[in-house]
């Protein structure tokens, strides 16, 4: 199974990190979903060019959050998460880009006052395109 997980050296964020974090947003966001078989240690670190070390480190992290689950002689596996888990992973990265979204508002001098305008209007938008059934971002 090829993830589509993406890593840059160039980040000062380790390696280790860059995989566990996306390898957990696979997770939380339901695009690996409960029993399914993740490559061994030794294929991942081959597939993302980093040390076998490194995906050891990110599958025992892993497992200890209670995320995947390995079976010996079988592999390892992502474990059954909860609603409650997902549905604050989903919050958090919202909040995260909603944040970035008003650094960058207030870099460029707007108010708060026009930032919570931008929001309504940004929500309105989308709310008004998913009850037409579109996808666009008009």
């Amino acid at each position: 199974m090829q993830l589509p997980i993406k890593v840059d050296e160039q980040r000062p964020e380790p390696l280790y990190h860059q995989i566990e974090s996306q390898l957990r947003g696979l997770i939380l966001g339901g695009q690996l979903a409960e029993g399914t078989s993740l490559p061994s240690i030794r294929e991942l670190a081959v597939s993302l060019k980093c040390s076998a070390i490194t995906i050891r480190r990110v599958y025992q992290d892993l497992e200890a959050e209670g995320y995947i689950r390995t079976r010996q002689g079988s592999g390892t596996f992502v474990a059954d998460v909860g609603n409650a888990d997902r549905r604050e992973h989903r919050l958090s990265r919202v909040a995260e880009e909603m944040e970035r979204a008003v650094d960058a508002a207030w870099q460029l001098g707007c108010t708060e006052e026009e930032v919570e305008e931008l929001f309504r209007k940004a929500v309105l938008r989308r709310a008004s395109s998913r009850k037409g059934g579109e996808n666009s971002d008009a």
